[in-house]
């Protein structure tokens, strides 16, 4: 048996529903501090390749949750190259409650990154590279972004995590609560409850009943993928990255074209902080998506196709493969 088909049975999940992609390969790689870190590398079947994908997931995904829009992704020619975040899904879970979601530092995500492209994205992809992230993973790819420069052509970033809203408490009551919770050694204290599954009836995250009811389906048999509530330390650590990477002189050191796809219906990451983002970012481009909840790339296909169609048509080398004017099933 090969490294693909032994990568799919014993490191990837699998349901009918929601197969793995052909043409794959996983592992772990050693992150930052040794965290061991779950990856997978998807080939397209088109030759020659258009260049590689490096996909960031939001809080509280995983690699199986993507395997539709790495599918979209390998038949516009692009490899995929994608990794659980620290902390969730099939990664290494850094407090003995493994559904405690904590960071330490969230210089770690961005540490992480850095040697995902040095270990697996250099040596086994193909150029040129893109990266296209989600949420928390959009926000470690802005505070990274100066860093990366010179190694990825183009970013689209859906619904970065730069603001928080829908929460019991405000952000500006959440900042200085986190903080001193962190500062006095309490950081690993849950910021909320496990509320585990949620009904798909009033949700933030998508409009979508068939892919809300598939990614359900996943976690209702490998629950040990996701986490739970938020900690004190990760909402303190990714609330100042986010006031980091709003700042006018982080955002100049950008080159980086970039798109943000923002849902003007977000109930996690409020609109008008996405297009504040947008206003001081001179590399970047604002993309609304009228309609939308948070989850862009899990939302019906009248929202999903208008950000597929955006990279599209934003990344070098690609030809239109979804049509605008489809509605939602």
């Amino acid at each position: 048996m090969d490294e693909a088909q032994v990568s799919r049975s014993d490191i990837l999940f699998s349901t009918p529903d929601n197969p793995v992609p052909d043409n794959c390969t996983a592992g772990y790689f050693e992150g930052f501090r040794g965290t061991r870190l779950r990856y997978a590398l998807f080939r397209s079947a088109i030759s020659p390749a258009k260049g590689t994908v490096v996909l960031l997931q939001g809080r509280n995904e995983f690699i199986e949750k993507y395997f539709e829009t790495i599918r979209d992704l390998n038949a516009m020619g692009l490899w995929v190259a994608t990794f659980d975040l620290r902390g969730q899904g099939g990664s290494e879970r850094l407090l003995k409650d493994a559904r405690k979601g904590y960071v330490r530092r969230f210089m770690d995500y961005q540490h992480d990154l850095e040697i995902f492209l040095q270990t697996i994205v250099l040596p086994d992809a193909r150029l040129p590279f893109f990266l296209i992230a989600h949420s928390t993973g959009a926000l470690i790819a802005l505070a990274s972004a100066p860093r990366l420069n010179n190694r990825i052509d183009r970013m689209a970033l859906a619904a970065p995590f730069v603001g928080l809203g829908g929460q019991a408490l405000p952000e500006k009551w959440l900042r200085p609560l986190t903080s001193t919770l962190s500062r006095v050694g309490l950081g690993s204290v849950s910021m909320g409850k496990d509320q585990g599954h949620r009904p798909f009836a009033n949700n933030p995250l998508t409009s979508d009943e068939v892919r809300f009811n598939r990614n359900a389906a996943i976690v209702a048999a490998r629950p040990d993928l996701t986490i739970g509530a938020p900690t004190a330390r990760w909402l303190h650590e990714s609330l100042m990255a986010g006031s980091m990477v709003n700042e006018q002189s982080h955002l100049t050191r950008i080159t980086i074209p970039t798109l943000i796809l923002a849902p003007m219906l977000d109930g996690i990451v409020p609109y008008i902080y996405q297009e504040r983002l947008s206003r001081n970012f001179r590399a970047g481009q604002l993309i609304t998506i009228t309609g939308a909840r948070h989850e862009i790339f899990q939302e019906r296909d009248i929202y999903r196709s208008q950000a597929l169609a955006a990279i599209q048509a934003f990344m070098p080398g690609t030809e239109p493969l979804v049509d605008l004017s489809e509605t939602a099933a």
